[in-house]
């Protein structure tokens, strides 16, 4: 018989999202979280570095995958490589958690550090994909433009999607989201 349940990381996130929810992200504790799921304050400190990782951590990962999309996407025009790109991010990343997304964006836009943390994560994306563009030898201006535009197009798709409560998937609405702003720059 194993002598440490095996989810214990998952009952830590459940527990803070829960106690988060409940007394707001500032008025909870680390000693709270580990009473509320059971565990000790040890074994917390043993998945996240401090109670804002619960929130961040699992998004760590993406910065490296949208390098490794930015190699291994085919050479063509960088806007379909964007759209692509999304596409697979929602995908992978989005779609099946919308319910834990509304509440993970409730907790971050309730606390001043946690909207900064998330700003840092978006400009590390925008690097990523601009550093990306620069490798595949686009000026630095397209680049910029190419990647701060990609990013923006994933936040407001992502935004969207979060608001509305009918069927429509993420992805269909990146697309939306993509020509409408084509249809704006044409006219």
């Amino acid at each position: 018989m194993a002598r440490w349940r095996p989810d214990a990381r998952e009952r830590l996130q459940q527990a803070a999202l829960e106690l988060f929810a409940e007394q707001g992200f500032a008025a909870t504790t680390v000693p709270a979280i580990t009473a509320r799921a059971g565990l000790t304050t040890r074994t917390f400190f043993r998945h996240f570095a401090d109670k804002r990782e619960v929130l961040f951590a699992d998004e760590a990962e993406i910065p490296a995958f949208a390098a490794k999309l930015m190699t291994e996407a085919p050479t063509g025009e960088p806007l379909t490589m964007i759209v692509a790109g999304l596409r697979m991010v929602a995908e992978t990343y989005f779609e099946g958690r919308k319910d834990a997304l509304r509440q993970r964006r409730a907790i971050v836009a309730s606390d001043p550090g946690l909207r900064e943390r998330d700003q840092h994560k978006r400009a590390t994306l925008a690097q990523v994909a601009r550093d990306g563009f620069r490798a595949r030898g686009l000026d630095p201006l397209r680049a910029g433009l190419l990647a701060e535009t990609a990013v923006t197009l994933m936040y407001v798709s992502v935004a969207e999607w979060l608001d509305t409560d009918d069927d429509r998937r993420l992805r269909d609405i990146i697309d939306a989201a993509l020509a409408t702003l084509r249809a704006e720059l044409a006219g």
